[in-house]
């Protein structure tokens, strides 16, 4: 894998490469260079398979990381892409024209995050969150304990906990030390 990613890496760019184990690599692109990276790999260097297209919202630096899990089934290497992207303007090119199943990764993400991937088959349809018209719930500055407060009614005889104490008494109780 090592041989791969210096002989690509002038040519795409490649930074902050990471050998995590044999046969798992991560490697960090910029998203101009991202389709034709893809579009070698598969073509060229025989990761075939799309395993999956995930976001990280890094709110501190204002940006949202994209990872693309690629396989090579000949090797039985695991490559992962990382891109970053603008937060307040989240948009990155579609690839479900290298894999159609990345229609629909990028879908979830659409909705969940709010990152748009223009050209992308029916991309602003509903795909989970039917009628949802609030920010994006995976996005760290969405507040989820305000938005079940006020959307949701408290049932009677149900016992609250602040999550972040009674998980600290959970994993941190009396007699475990």
């Amino acid at each position: 894998m090592q041989k791969l990613i210096l002989r690509l890496q002038e040519k795409f760019n490649i930074s902050d490469i990471d050998y995590k184990k044999e046969g798992l690599t991560f490697a960090v692109i910029e998203d101009k260079h991202l389709v034709s990276f893809l579009t070698h790999l598969r073509d060229i260097e025989n990761f075939t398979h799309l395993s999956f297209l995930t976001a990280v919202d890094r709110i501190e630096e204002q940006k949202f990381q994209l990872t693309y899990m690629l396989h090579n089934y000949g090797s039985k290497n695991s490559l992962g892409v990382k891109v970053y992207i603008d937060r307040r303007n989240a948009e990155m090119e579609s690839i479900h024209h290298l894999w159609q199943q990345a229609a629909t990764y990028q879908r979830e993400l659409h909705e969940m995050f709010g990152i748009k991937f223009p050209k992308s088959p029916r991309n602003d349809e509903s795909f989970i969150l039917e009628g949802w018209h609030d920010k994006p719930p995976m996005r760290r500055d969405f507040k989820t304990k305000q938005y079940s407060e006020e959307t949701y009614f408290p049932r009677p005889g149900r016992k609250t906990h602040d999550p972040e104490t009674y998980m600290r008494e959970k994993l941190y109780s009396e007699g475990d030390e």
